[in-house]
């Protein structure tokens, strides 16, 4: 099963390095967004909501066609960053990250939102009754209250990342060492005459990260829950 070949190894390494990238990225934003939407009514909320959720609904080859005109060389987003910053994101391993972040962020919002929306706000007024400023009370309450949610839809995101496959192959295309993640190299082997075999390993192996991160998902869940019940 792992008697995989260089290039096969580098398509799982930048996997994972992606979706640990794109998950580290998205997980501020997650917990910023997950936190407004909770708690927070406001004009277009339900406009906010939407675009959240878009990317699960929207055709994955949509998505990366927007980042390519949002994010490439020649984009108003794009074309900014790479002249004044140096930031490249088309046909780089770093799109492949923003991609993958961007399709695994409504899967990272749901549970934090839910985690946000379950706490009891009366822990919350007691801590600033007792002089807690805002910040510290989300910071030392909410917060921590938030953690197995907030460690739930971290490992969401990352095995969605770990699964993307149209919206990366559209902005990034598909390049070896570069941009070939696990899902882009088992497309490329299905297009080789006899590269069933060599396919089925890497699927394999997608399998095991997949369930490897729902299995952890599940276990630090449990920890943070029984933690916060002092068990």
């Amino acid at each position: 099963m792992f008697d995989l070949s260089p290039a096969e190894w580098t398509a799982v390494e930048l996997s994972l390095r992606v979706s640990i990238v794109a998950t580290l990225v998205a997980l501020p934003f997650g917990i910023a967004i997950g936190w407004l939407l909770a708690r927070k009514d406001f004009w277009g909320k339900i406009v906010v909501d939407g675009i959240v959720y878009l990317p699960l609904v929207l055709p994955p080859v949509v998505t990366g066609y927007l980042l390519l005109i949002l994010f490439g060389r020649r984009g108003p987003i794009g074309a900014f960053l790479a002249d004044y910053l140096g930031i490249v994101f088309s046909f780089r391993w770093t799109g492949a990250a923003l991609s993958c972040g961007i399709m695994g962020f409504p899967l990272m919002v749901r549970p934090i939102r839910l985690a946000f929306e379950a706490i009891d706000r009366r822990l919350e007024d007691a801590a600033a009754t007792l002089g807690a400023g805002g910040f510290w009370v989300f910071l030392t309450i909410t917060l921590p209250l938030a953690l197995p949610g907030i460690i739930a839809g971290a490992m969401m995101c990352f095995a969605r990342a770990l699964g993307e496959f149209g919206a990366t192959i559209t902005f990034v295309s598909n390049i070896p060492g570069e941009t070939q993640t696990i899902s882009a190299a088992i497309y490329t082997l299905l297009q080789v005459p006899g590269g069933e075999a060599l396919a089925g390993r890497l699927v394999l192996v997608a399998i095991v990260l997949a369930l490897a991160a729902l299995i952890v998902s599940e276990w630090f869940g449990r920890r943070a829950g029984m933690r916060l019940q002092g068990e």
